[in-house]
């Protein structure tokens, strides 16, 4: 399946929850960086007081979110950046947020880029971008298709969890309680590399399978 396709197959929601355990990977021109996404987070758009599309909000910054689905959409805050793909139509301004994988693929590379090892390495959704050295929006609005970013839609790639979670987001305006409290992040149970996960709650297999 096609990322155009597989994006636009079923409600966000349901895409951030299928992409758990999925290989995320960056080729940064030597070799391949990434791992498997165990935490993401979806926004719905113009609904979504969370979301940079809500109310119809479009702008040179948020407009990949209004690409085509498997539009890459990075945005920054101060000198971080932050991964998103588009889902869902062209024009309907939905998308998901990468927030946290589990190193696999150029471990040493990652290490070296980010300067720190163990779950800090990519425990959130700007500490991973820092470990795969990706430090400017070069990639916003390009198909993921066609970007040095991919995700393995392969079914025999991913890997299998023995419990996902789903749980408010991270960082949402409390002012807003019933976007505030929506149950769009999701995770993998006692993974260390989730964002919020207390060493309490680690699972000894990382929460796979």
């Amino acid at each position: 399946m096609n990322y155009q396709d597989y994006f636009s197959s079923m409600p966000t929601a349901n895409l951030a929850k299928d992409l758990l355990g999925r290989p995320f990977s960056y080729f940064d021109g030597q070799e391949r960086l990434g791992g498997y996404i165990v935490e993401a987070e979806a926004y719905l758009g113009k609904q979504d007081r969370a979301a940079h599309s809500y109310a119809g909000r479009r702008s040179q910054a948020n407009e990949g979110l209004y690409g085509p689905p498997g539009t890459i959409y990075i945005y920054s805050q101060r000198q971080y950046f932050f991964f998103d793909v588009a889902t869902q139509a062209k024009d309907e301004p939905q998308g998901i947020l990468i927030r946290a994988i589990e190193p696999a693929f150029g471990l040493e590379r990652m290490i070296q880029n980010r300067g720190k090892d163990g779950v800090l390495l990519t425990n959130g959704p700007a500490k991973l971008m820092l470990a795969l050295g990706v430090n400017s929006r070069a990639w916003d609005c390009q198909p993921l298709d066609q970007s040095p970013f991919a995700i393995d839609l392969d079914p025999r790639k991913r890997k299998a969890a023995k419990q996902l979670i789903a749980a408010p987001r991270i960082g949402i305006n409390q002012s807003d309680p019933f976007w505030a409290s929506q149950p769009l992040r999701f995770f993998v149970a006692g993974n260390p590399y989730v964002s919020d996960m207390k060493k309490r709650d680690y699972d000894p297999n990382r929460g796979w399978l």
